[in-house]
């Protein structure tokens, strides 16, 4: 049985760090997007282990990083002690007028109630203010979630992720106020780290899939799952995830 601890933040910290680093690394496009500028107020929504807030502050902004996951902001703050970092929830952030920017990586996926979100991003910004984002839209790893889907039949829990159209996405952004600079919706086929980069890929983020069964047969399935997908996304000695994602861009007005 899973304790209860696991139960409340199922976040490895360290899994992330060593083995999904590629997640920080596609930020940094987007961090080129944001052009921040020196003094500027910039809210990292979603930081994880910190690494794109430490971007951020090394080029003068003046950043706080917030992730729903206690294990997440533990590291950070043990990584980058010069910055602040919070457990706040995106459904709940407590900010008022107070940013020039949102920043949002490989985040807003996990987030069920998507309007809340954006209604909490929208109010923490300043007038004219921007928010950027980037995550996983429609037919995001679809493969993946397929062959698992396959393999766990009728016990295949809820998806623990939201992944709109960017139609959809774009109207909601809409609806709360923003005015949409930006809209794209592309495929990303990404690397997966190491022989056994799938496996861990599912461990990292689709554990939510097999609560209530036991390890030994957790790792049958995982097992399964890989060995139906070799054919389809193993090429050249490497495992790749297909990826679909949205960026989007827009202004408080």
């Amino acid at each position: 049985m899973e304790n209860t601890a696991h139960q409340q933040d199922p976040w490895n910290a360290n899994l992330y760090d060593n083995h999904h680093s590629f997640v920080s690394k596609y930020g940094n496009s987007l961090i080129e997007w944001l052009a921040p500028r020196k003094g500027e107020r910039i809210l990292d929504l979603g930081c994880g282990t910190g690494d794109l807030a430490k971007r951020l502050f090394d080029q003068g902004a003046q950043v706080i990083g917030v992730d729903k996951s206690n294990n997440m902001i533990a590291q950070a703050l043990e990584k980058y002690p010069e910055i602040p970092f919070f457990v706040q929830d995106a459904t709940q952030l407590p900010y008022t007028n107070e940013f020039d920017a949102v920043f949002s990586n490989a985040t807003l996926h996990w987030v069920k109630k998507p309007k809340i979100a954006l209604e909490c991003i929208y109010k923490s910004l300043k007038q004219d203010g921007r928010f950027l984002a980037e995550f996983g839209g429609k037919g995001n790893v679809q493969t993946i979630i397929d062959e698992i889907r396959h393999q766990l039949g009728s016990d295949l829990n809820d998806s623990p992720w939201y992944y709109p159209s960017i139609g959809e996405y774009s109207s909601l952004m809409e609806a709360v106020g923003f005015r949409v600079t930006l809209a794209q919706h592309y495929d990303r086929p990404t690397p997966l780290e190491g022989p056994n980069g799938l496996k861990n890929w599912i461990k990292m983020f689709a554990m939510s899939f097999f609560r209530g069964i036991d390890e030994t047969e957790r790792e049958e399935i995982i097992n399964k799952v890989e060995q139906q997908l070799k054919s389809k996304l193993f090429q050249d000695n490497q495992w790749i995830a297909d990826y679909n994602r949205i960026r989007v861009i827009a202004i408080k007005e």
